[in-house]
């Protein structure tokens, strides 16, 4: 597949109440949607560090937008 979805949602059976949404693109993460935590699949510079909170809270946002959407078509 050359071509991947900008994010994917997630979940696993041993975090039953837990939803991911998975960013593929760098930075890659993973968000947990109930408690917003983000967990980082990606090593970092402490340079880098500057730019990376920039962009956080505008993927972040991202992240949260495609899930409202992909749930509203479940509706």
């Amino acid at each position: 597949m050359t071509n991947l979805p900008k994010f994917l949602i997630a979940d696993s059976s041993e975090l039953e109440e837990a939803i991911f949404i998975f960013h593929t693109e760098y930075p890659r993460f993973f968000l947990n949607v109930l408690n917003d935590e983000v967990h980082w699949m990606e090593e970092f510079e402490q340079e880098d560090r500057e730019e990376l909170e920039y962009q956080t809270t505008h993927l972040i946002e991202q992240a949260l937008d495609f899930y409202d959407k992909e749930m509203e078509n479940f509706d």
